[in-house]
């Protein structure tokens, strides 16, 4: 019998607070519990007896291959995994090599591969098909360890190997499924127990290793629960208390603070998970009904502009892929909403398509699961608060602009508070210059995840205040801790947002506030605030393009893909502009982008009068 919660529970549970009382929730920002019945009883009780487990039960089989031969889209996606499976048998069995310190690739490989194969097995039961699974599942079982020095790695290889222990153990040789539940255990499950190593920081974490970590051990221990139901237990009722660190950070909005790529990798385990919950227990224990994490998914879509580009900032990806997102389809499952159904993307012909996201298999059922008909129309103008704040406006002509509060210590956080990006026409005016490989800069022995104020982190462009759009005081770099909030927004057709970043500059200056504004259907202006003290040099304020830049009266215009942008200083109309190539980039090591360059307006204090300055910049096409 499978357990359901009532939905008073539901909310008792979601609204019990983690050691705060209702006052403190209502003045700050409370970690909300999930419910967590866990214990053996419960497990010997109500998790399901028979495979599968994860993601499908007889009923949702059932459903999806009817839905594999009516419905368009759960068929062509398919019919795009029989095309993966085919380049899968082409290739050589997986080995354990690293990368630098990661064995990530090859993990994820794994599970790009088991959820193909298994998922068309579960379908098709093609002998040669089982056969292969069979000699992957044995070539990773047989690695000496799963590398938990970097317990990513591990996580999506026990997700992957569960699958095909789940969906394929019972025509598996039974020597195969007893040394993949053994190595679920022993390589995945225990490791992350052992109170000696450091490696399990993420347990209690508020990032994306949490959700990808806590994923990986509970489809361990749902699978390996017949072997040591103690430590299924234990493992599945760590991560119902652990999850919430990481969940916390889409409050209040929505927003994730690690940026739109790190949104999908961390929301995707996270929804899997909440996927396999349903499917062992008939409950996901409150995952779904967290707060702000079905908002999420109006961000995830927000922050992609008409041009195909991410609004990139944090350590984010450059460009959406082409292909449909399969973790929207889960939200779109929960939400009914079509904004999160990207049919046309699913529907692009099969050898066009290619390769598959690695999460298929659960994302080829949310897509049979979808049955909504309501679209809401997307605002014009969007703001999100929490730890890194972001604002966007949207219009016709392929308008879009992204800015930004936040701190630089944010996890894959830049000293970017206060930049923003701008598209007008298909064309990225104002760039952030988003991320860089990290092996690349690792194996230089280079520090990239220290976070201090003296870190090396922040000698690269990409992500100190010097490659952003954004102002620099003193020439100096941002203050890392400094913390700048959305301290104003309105919507409309004129929408505009306050930033105020006070916080960044510390002891440089007394006050500053960015006010960015949409004056007309396609222009920007962008207003500063300033009041400075005894400390302050100079104030720089700073516009990131890869466009050529043509130095004029009054300002600047930009030229690229045959179109015009004029840069008009409205506040200091006889202060020439200066441009900085950035093309090479300044250090070795830094990301090389062709053309970039910073327009920068230099302010030294002596022209502050009476201490205060208002710097106005307005950016608009030339037709």
């Amino acid at each position: 019998m499978r357990p359901t919660l009532p939905s008073f529970l539901v909310l008792i549970f979601l609204f019990e607070l983690s050691g705060l009382n209702a006052q403190q929730a209502m003045s700050g920002s409370p970690v909300y519990r999930l419910q967590n019945p866990i214990s053996v009883d419960f497990l010997k009780k109500h998790l399901r007896k028979k495979s599968p487990r994860l993601f499908l039960t007889p009923d949702i089989e059932k459903a999806l291959k009817e839905k594999i031969q009516s419905d368009p889209v759960v068929g062509n996606v398919y019919r795009t995994m029989q095309l993966n499976a085919k380049t899968i048998q082409q290739q050589p069995l997986l080995e354990r090599v690293l990368e630098g310190r990661r064995l990530l690739g090859v993990s994820r490989e794994m599970l790009f591969r088991m959820n193909i194969l298994n998922m068309l097995y579960r379908v098709d039961k093609d002998p040669a098909i089982l056969d292969r699974i069979n000699r992957e599942v044995l070539a990773v079982c047989h690695f000496l360890d799963w590398n938990p020095s970097h317990y990513l790695d591990v996580a999506e290889m026990a997700l992957a190997v569960a699958i095909a222990v789940d969906w394929s153990g019972r025509d598996l040789p039974k020597t195969t499924v007893e040394l993949a539940k053994k190595s679920l255990i022993e390589k995945a499950i225990l490791p992350s127990f052992d109170t000696t190593q450091t490696w399990s920081w993420w347990v209690n974490g508020d990032n994306n290793w949490n959700q990808v970590c806590h994923t990986g051990m509970v489809a361990a221990a749902l699978v390996t629960a017949d072997q040591d139901m103690d430590l299924a237990t234990k493992t599945i009722s760590r991560a119902l208390e652990g999850m919430p660190h990481a969940l916390a950070q889409y409050g209040p909005d929505g927003v994730y603070p690690e940026g739109a790529t790190y949104w999908d990798y961390g929301t995707s385990f996270t929804v899997m998970t909440a996927s396999m919950f349903e499917s062992a227990f008939g409950t996901d224990f409150g995952l779904s009904q967290y707060p702000a994490l079905m908002e999420s998914a109006l961000f995830s879509v927000m922050s992609v502009a008409p041009s195909g580009w991410y609004y990139n900032f944090a350590d984010c990806g450059d460009k959406r892929d082409r292909k449909g997102d399969l973790t929207l389809a889960w939200f779109a499952v929960k939400t009914g909403n079509l904004n999160y159904f990207e049919k046309d993307r699913f529907l692009i012909p099969p050898d066009q398509l290619g390769r598959l996201q690695r999460i298929a298999g659960p994302g080829l059922i949310w897509l049979s699961q979808f049955g909504g008909t309501e679209e809401t129309p997307l605002p014009n103008a969007w703001k999100g608060d929490g730890a890194n704040p972001v604002v966007i406006f949207t219009g016709d002509n392929g308008y879009y602009f992204g800015g930004k509060g936040g701190r630089g210590s944010t996890n894959h956080g830049n000293m970017d508070a206060g930049s923003f990006i701008f598209e007008l026409d298909g064309v990225r005016w104002v760039v952030d210059p988003g991320n860089q490989n990290y092996n690349d800069l690792e194996k230089t022995g280079f520090d990239l995840w220290g976070r201090c104020q003296e870190c090396q982190r922040w000698t690269l462009l990409t992500k100190n205040n010097y490659g952003h759009s954004t102002l620099t005081v003193n020439d100096a770099l941002h203050h890392v801790d400094g913390f700048a909030p959305i301290t104003g927004f309105k919507p409309g057709d004129h929408p505009e947002a306050t930033i105020d970043l006070t916080a960044v500059f510390g002891d440089d200056l007394k006050s500053i506030e960015r006010r960015f504004v949409k004056d007309s259907g396609s222009s920007l202006l962008i207003e500063d605030e300033i009041q400075i003290n005894e400390n302050t040099r100079s104030v720089t304020w700073q516009l990131m393009t890869t466009a050529d830049v043509e130095i004029v009266k009054g300002g600047a215009i930009l030229k690229q893909d045959g179109k015009l942008l004029r840069l008009e200083n409205l506040s200091h109309p006889d202060m020439t502009v200066s441009v900085i190539s950035l093309d090479p980039a300044p250090l070795k090591l830094d990301r090389q982008i062709k053309g970039l360059k910073r327009i920068e307006l230099r302010f030294p204090a002596y022209l502050f009068e009476d201490g205060k300055e208002a710097i106005r910049v307005r950016l608009l096409p030339v037709f």
